[in-house]
């Protein structure tokens, strides 16, 4: 099975998620598969010390943040051709018992299967909503303006889905994904154009697109302890999550006639973004002590 899979990931200073990642990788799967760290300029020591003290780990050093997808990319490209799986993943996921071997048993009931994804839970043991939909503008809009102050409104209750069933869907949460090299490839990766949200989206997009699945797969299980660099950046964060939703609906209504329909979705994103900020930044600086 070590013929068959890699891992993927990327750090930005991720201390000791790292080690906990590369710890329960172990559990995830009986193989001992390749994990390429591709770093964007960690200050913190921890690739270096991952590299020196797991000997699966090879350290790939981008010379500049390329963001998430990009730095993804680069990592896909120092794995052979010839094995089939890639796991991509961030470095605060903890992998449950057998997760990834899951994982490939569910690409095999699935041959069309691009990406296949797991139940992710978050720290407090709730159930992140990984499984999606991909939102068209009415809907991705009516979620972003109602998410917030109504989470049981139509257009956030399609987006999101409850069925926890294996079945195909829309996208798959990049924070974990096992993607079949073969489908990746033929969609070239991920889209640099993304620094950071959305990536995973326009994956999903492309690949349903080029006739591939995305197939999520409950009976594999993860822990995400996410946002733990956005939740404490939302001066940077947040702008750069409302600009990749704007790239990718953008993406998708192009041409001159759509150009003022554009224009009103970059400036109603724009204020939406700065409102967001606000609240965050209010939000952080009640919980100081």
């Amino acid at each position: 099975m070590t013929d068959q899979l890699a891992v993927v990931t990327v750090t930005y200073s991720s201390g000791d998620y790292l080690k906990s990642f590369l710890n329960t990788l172990a559990l995830a799967t009986e193989s001992n598969p390749r994990v390429v760290i591709a770093d964007n300029g960690s200050d913190d020591g921890a690739p270096e010390a991952a590299e020196r003290d797991y000997e699966q780990v090879t350290l790939i050093r981008t010379g500049a943040n390329l963001g998430y997808g990009g730095a993804i990319n680069r990592a896909v490209a120092e794995i052979d051709p010839a094995i089939e799986f890639i796991v991509v993943a961030n470095p605060d996921v903890a992998w449950g018992p057998g997760s990834l071997d899951e994982l490939l048993d569910a690409a095999g009931r699935w041959p069309r299967a691009g990406s296949l994804g797991p139940l992710i839970r978050e720290p407090d043991g709730s159930v992140y909503p990984s499984a999606r939909r991909v939102p068209n503008l009415v809907s991705g809009t009516g979620h972003a303006l109602l998410g917030t102050v109504w989470k049981n409104n139509p257009f956030t209750r399609a987006y999101l889905g409850e069925d926890d069933a294996e079945r195909p869907v829309g996208w798959l949460s990049g924070s974990c994904l096992l993607v079949r090299r073969e489908a990746f490839d033929a969609v070239d990766g991920f889209d640099s154009r993304y620094f950071m949200f959305m990536e995973d989206v326009d994956l999903g997009d492309r690949l349903t697109k080029a006739g591939w699945q995305n197939i999520f797969v409950p009976s594999a299980e993860v822990l995400h302890s996410k946002g733990h660099a956005a939740s404490k950046n939302p001066e940077v964060m947040l702008p750069a999550h409302h600009r990749s939703a704007y790239q990718f609906q953008a993406d998708r209504n192009p041409g001159v006639l759509r150009a003022p329909l554009r224009w009103g979705l970059r400036a109603g994103l724009a204020v939406r973004s700065r409102v967001a900020v606000r609240l965050a930044r209010r939000e952080l600086d009640r919980r100081q002590p």
